[in-house]
């Protein structure tokens, strides 16, 4: 088993390092978190039954630790510039101010909604990955993104200091 360990530290370490580091985009943490993760994979290494799925298996632990960091932290605050939404093509306009707004919309969701934007917008979920965690099929899980990405657009498109064209492109917020 030390054998297999040093295997994975030797071929994964420096790039789950990366991974962790781009999500956290914090270097102390990062490191912290790297530590983590190997911890539990050298404990749970007998829970792998099939070597050839080792490396997502690896990556699956990453992610979990990431998300039960945020989880525990609740310290990560969401910005407009970490939400995607595809119709806005106006680079100048400030996003930034919009991140608390943001943030209270989001908690305004329901439940279903919430943990679908939040999983595939911040915690890196793909959404196979939300599919599998959520029990459901693939295309329900693309549904429900797609509509919670909805309500909140239209959520904050119905802020009165938000101001848009008629297409739905952000134009200007006031910060009251």
């Amino acid at each position: 088993m030390k054998t297999e360990i040093n295997t994975i530290w030797l071929d994964l370490h420096e790039e789950l390092y990366t991974f962790i580091l781009f999500k956290i985009k914090d270097e102390q943490v990062s490191k912290d978190l790297h530590q983590e993760v190997f911890l539990k994979i050298q404990t749970k290494i007998y829970q792998l039954k099939h070597s050839s799925k080792l490396t997502s298996w690896v990556y699956q632990i990453t992610r979990n630790v990431i998300i039960d960091y945020f989880r525990k932290s609740k310290s990560k605050k969401i910005s407009i510039n970490d939400f995607d939404f595809p119709e806005e093509q106006n680079e100048n306009f400030d996003y930034s101010k919009l991140t608390n707004c943001i943030n209270q919309k989001i908690e305004t969701l329901s439940s279903i909604h919430k943990e679908a934007i939040l999983l595939t917008s911040f915690k890196g979920y793909s959404q196979k990955e939300l599919a599998e965690h959520l029990k459901i099929s693939y295309s329900g899980t693309k549904s429900r993104v797609q509509k919670a990405k909805r309500v909140l657009k239209q959520n904050i498109l119905d802020c009165p200091n938000v101001e848009s064209d008629s297409s739905g492109k952000l134009l200007d917020f006031e910060n009251n």
